[in-house]
């Protein structure tokens, strides 16, 4: 059975899956990273897990997979295959594309951001799927984006396209990592969430999860907490909705678990927001922690039909137009 080789690798852990055609996942494994060992260390141990999977795939589907797909964080250089910098596992300038090619027997690789890696995922089989035009939205430790365009992922100019946890919602506000005060993710991720909460309730074991069991309860505290970050969330996507004109908005990450305790309130502060603007679907992602894999696949499954393409192409080109071979004298 053809099948691709499909890898998300995380701050801590890597899900990695093979995965068919149709976007079937035919086998799921897990590996931490390994980044207390260093980062050559975490280079090693996905080379490594990307060659067992290779092997899974000879022994239980008949032949080793025709490419691969890898979803790592930080910044990536995707035309060169590069994963340039990642404060979380501590790597610069590894040429993954490179690297994985090699162990897998030269296979083609495709290399993705993250986010925007899941989000392809999620656009194309979950949430997203039919629609031509959406913004994926995981919140989590921070926020990021992912910017659908007919089944494609939009990286911008120099791959930082989506980036919408830096844009600033509350001008002087708390200070960011990126430099700045009052960015998005300060005031609505998961980890912000937390923060308020743990300073609001004198807990400091508190957790987001914890505020909008709170909320449900009706603690007031925890509304008031809650309905900050909501209103934050909405003012940065009511920004998106007049830049980018999506027809859904998926929302993903640890916050979208809290469920319609999180999506009644910010769909009614959206609608509240927009004027001219046509406000877009909200909805829940629906894939989980399995759309890096999935959208890894896809990355792989694309790059190999781009190359087939190619190649029929200059097959076509090369049958149309023979070389000249008349014999002059």
């Amino acid at each position: 059975m053809e099948h691709v080789i499909a890898l998300d690798v995380g701050g801590t852990g890597m899900k990695a899956a093979l995965v068919g055609a149709d976007g079937t996942l035919l086998h799921q494994a897990r590996r931490a990273t390994l980044r207390e060992r260093g980062p050559e260390a975490v280079v090693e141990t996905i080379l490594g897990f990307a060659a067992e999977l290779r092997a899974y795939g000879e022994e239980h589907f008949g032949g080793p997979a025709v490419a691969a797909g890898v979803a790592v964080p930080g910044v990536l250089d995707e035309a060169n295959g590069i994963a340039l910098f990642a404060a979380n596992l501590g790597w610069r300038d590894v040429p993954m594309r490179a690297l994985l090619s090699e162990r897998l027997g030269g296979i083609p690789v495709a290399l993705g951001h993250d986010v925007r890696t899941g989000g392809l995922g999620e656009g194309r089989l979950g949430a997203g799927k039919d629609t031509d035009r959406f913004l994926f939205l995981p919140l989590g430790t921070g926020i990021a984006g992912a910017i659908g365009i007919e089944g494609r992922i939009e990286p911008g100019a120099h791959g930082s396209a989506g980036e919408i946890g830096h844009v600033v919602v509350r001008p002087g506000g708390l200070p960011c990592g990126c430099g700045r005060r009052g960015c998005l993710e300060r005031y609505a991720s998961a980890s912000a969430v937390t923060l308020a909460w743990q300073a609001a309730s004198g807990d400091e074991k508190a957790t987001a999860a914890d505020c909008a069991r709170a909320v449900d309860a009706g603690d007031p505290a925890a509304a008031r907490v809650w309905q900050d970050a909501v209103d934050a969330l909405a003012d940065g996507l009511v920004l998106a909705i007049t830049l980018l004109d999506p027809r859904t908005l998926i929302i993903g990450g640890g916050l979208a678990e809290a469920g319609e305790t999180l999506f009644t309130p910010l769909r009614a502060a959206v609608a509240e927001r927009v004027t001219f603007q046509t406000a877009p679907t909200i909805v829940p992602a629906v894939l989980g922690d399995t759309a890096g894999c999935l959208g890894a696949g896809l990355l792989a499954w694309d790059l190999l039909a781009d190359s087939r393409d190619t190649r029929s192409t200059d097959s076509t080109d090369s049958t149309d137009n023979p070389p000249n071979t008349e014999v002059t004298a």
